[in-house]
């Protein structure tokens, strides 16, 4: 089997969507405008006239309501996968992920499990404003009881869906906006990935930069820039954001002895300050320099490119708190 070319990240989950509903005829698809409309990110695109209406299901808008649907229908044997079309819209939902898909196993003694899936878009960098734009991730990376994954590269696009619908607990997956577009290769033999494991995506022994989702590409580019003025920098994919692997983190800060935390949420009781402080935890004796951290503005994210931009995280911060880690 041959590799696909130029297949972009929404491609991947498109295409991780229909092989899991191929295999399994317990999944099917539920969220607003998922079915004629073919998704607010165009990633259901012809599922309907694949599947039809009773496994891809557009929903009222009303993300407590279907998202509680989609828990009941995880209780009832169902493997549900549910898009909610943007993290700011999930708060609507918050309830029924936080004190009902994410206890139902506690408070039943283990004897029912939820194995739901839910999507949702992130991020900001398409003029989307404050309606649509944040990064709330670390919310839900506090809840026990679920698993938060971010997959930022094709191949996790791809391969992380299937191995979230083999948990019997609920997991929920964020998908940047920004990397809808991101096209690369994709090998043939793509499949399931682990997604337990953080992993390197450059190495390096200068400075760990650690992120994920929407900003490892630009944290690749600050690298590159690093690299040309003889900083060796070891980029650090997280992967899952809940539970965090804090194996591969601590290990890359032992041998570069400095950490930059890149986080597309606001800097205030951020992912960043809660790996910082792991950091601090476990390899404080291995530091050689403050952790730097590089976030978002603590503003709602503006609708004029040129503040949104900004607002966020870029190659050129990311650059200067390594150069300042470094003392270079």
């Amino acid at each position: 089997m041959t590799g696909a070319p130029g297949t972009t990240y929404r491609e991947a989950v498109r295409a991780a969507i229909r092989e899991a509903m191929q295999r399994d005829d317990r999944v099917f698809l539920m969220g607003e405008d998922v079915g004629r409309y073919g998704g607010c990110y165009a990633v259901s695109k012809g599922l309907l006239d694949e599947f039809g209406p009773e496994r891809i299901r557009d929903t009222p808008l009303s993300e407590s309501g279907f998202v509680g649907a989609g828990i009941g229908a995880a209780l009832g044997g169902m493997r549900p996968i549910v898009e909610v079309m943007t993290v700011n819209f999930s708060m609507l939902c918050l309830d029924q992920i936080l004190n009902s898909a994410a206890t139902i196993r506690h408070m039943s003694g283990g004897q029912f499990s939820v194995p739901l899936v839910i999507r949702m878009a992130t991020g900001a960098g398409r003029q989307l404003a404050a309606q649509h734009s944040h990064s709330l991730e670390n919310i839900y990376a506090h809840i026990p009881g679920i698993r938060v994954v971010a997959p930022a590269t094709i191949a996790d696009a791809r391969g992380m869906l299937w191995t979230a619908l083999q948990d019997p607990d609920p997991v929920v997956i964020f998908e940047h906006v920004m990397l809808y577009n991101a096209a690369g290769e994709l090998d043939g033999e793509a499949g399931a990935v682990d997604i337990d494991r953080a992993a390197v995506r450059r190495p390096g022994r200068d400075v760990s930069l650690i992120t994920y989702g929407g900003s490892l590409g630009k944290t690749l580019a600050a690298a590159d820039e690093l690299a040309g003025l003889g900083i060796e920098a070891e980029v650090i994919d997280l992967r899952t954001l809940r539970p965090l692997d804090d194996a591969t983190i601590m290990a890359s800060v032992r041998r570069t002895r400095r950490a930059v935390i890149v986080d597309e949420g606001w800097r205030t009781g951020s992912l960043a300050a809660e790996i910082g402080s792991r950091i601090v935890e476990q390899c404080f004796w291995s530091l050689d320099a403050p952790i730097e951290r590089v976030c978002s503005a603590e503003v709602p994210i503006p609708y004029p490119r040129h503040l949104e931009e900004a607002a966020l995280p870029q190659p050129a911060a990311i650059v200067a708190a390594a150069r300042a880690a470094t003392g270079r």
